[in-house]
């Protein structure tokens, strides 16, 4: 563990690029490791383990596309504020959060309608590229078109006086 650990978190990171699930994550790999020991044959051992790692973390990403979180617009604001609290974040934040969600959306409802759609699942949804695809029964290349179109139109027409 204090000879790969360091090695595997690194690995695991590159993948789920977040720390602290890329620490759970290596917590996992690191008992899969163990627990297959028996199993290992010794040559290219740290291939092995970093195949595991990889195999793991990419295993735990798919895991969190299928069931993503509940969007922050969602949460009501007194769940926000037992939120804030647990998280260390003060209430002024929070609420300052609450009112930049707000605006984006109001300016969200003012996008073409072809872009307001797939803007709306991509971004406030969660939903994947398929998933949009699936829902609007336009073709995947199709919804990444759309979006790379609407963040142009964003570019050209948003400016930085409509979100103060």
């Amino acid at each position: 563990m204090h000879a790969y650990g360091p090695y595997l978190y690194r690995t695991v990171y590159a993948v789920v690029r977040s720390p602290h699930d890329a620490e759970d994550v290596t917590q996992e790999v690191l008992l899969l490791i163990y627990r297959s020991l028996p199993e290992c044959r010794m040559d290219g051992f740290k291939t092995w383990m970093t195949r595991i790692a990889v195999n793991r973390a990419i295993d735990w990403k798919r895991s969190k596309a299928r069931k993503p979180e509940q969007p922050m617009e969602d949460m009501d604001w007194q769940e926000e504020d037992l939120l804030a609290s647990n998280t260390g974040i003060a209430a002024e934040e929070a609420a300052i959060a609450r009112e930049g969600r707000r605006q984006v959306r109001e300016q969200v409802q003012q996008l073409p309608d072809n872009y307001r759609e797939v803007v709306t699942a991509y971004y406030m949804e969660n939903k994947s590229y398929e998933e949009i695809a699936t829902d609007t029964g336009l073709e995947r290349k199709s919804v990444e078109s759309r979006l790379y179109r609407a963040r142009n139109w964003i570019k050209r027409n948003w400016r930085k006086e409509d979100f103060e």
